[in-house]
């Protein structure tokens, strides 16, 4: 069974509000897990409480996504998730036994200050869930396509080396490699398509 790109469906956060949801809590953890714990660490924690933050997010969500559901002016999911993620960053980096400064606490309000600050952070988390969505979409185009036609695509379009030497170390044509690489392109670009069709970040 191959792997489908994440997009957060709508029918996949209505199924959270199931705990016994087995299989919607693991697609979504498998989802999501990664980004949150590369925000976690890009918000300045060490990878043990990266690992904890995801966990207490996932608790988060599972307490919190039915009332998020009925709420009016709810906005997007992956916004919301966000807010629950950075908050608990923050609110771990200020445990004291979690602290990496001094007990005075000058450092760590200038810290906050700059994340705060950091607008790009919002972005950055964006970009992680895009960064899962290519390399799900990947996985499924990857098992779709001949090892010689993934490797043209990979090391010229992914990897930056030049067609002429890929088409050399392949033993095909310059012509065959920019095929190749055009399939594979737009074949990852109608997987993540044909998700995004029929799905809804905002429920």
């Amino acid at each position: 069974m191959t792997a489908s790109p994440p997009e957060t469906r709508a029918s996949l956060i209505l199924r959270l509000q199931d705990a016994a949801d087995i299989a919607a809590w693991e697609e979504f953890a498998e989802i999501y897990a990664p980004v949150i714990y590369r925000t976690a660490r890009r918000l300045g924690l060490q990878a043990a409480d990266a690992d904890d933050v995801v966990q207490e997010v996932l608790s988060a969500v599972a307490r919190s996504v039915a009332g998020w559901l009925e709420r009016d002016d709810r906005g997007a999911f992956r916004a919301w998730l966000f807010r629950i993620a950075r908050n608990l960053s923050i609110d771990f980096l200020t445990r004291r036994k979690h602290r990496p400064w001094g007990v005075g606490g000058d450092d760590a309000e200038k810290h906050f200050d700059e994340i705060e600050a950091a607008r790009d952070i919002s972005s950055h988390f964006d970009e992680e869930v895009q960064r899962e969505i290519f390399m799900r979409a990947s996985a499924v185009v990857r098992s779709r396509v001949s090892d010689v036609t993934w490797q043209a695509f990979q090391r010229t379009a992914v990897l930056g080396e030049s067609i002429e030497d890929v088409a050399a170390d392949l033993g095909i044509s310059k012509g065959s490699v920019y095929i190749a690489r055009s399939r594979v392109m737009k074949r990852l670009q109608s997987v993540v398509k044909s998700r995004r069709d029929n799905s809804n970040d905002e429920v």
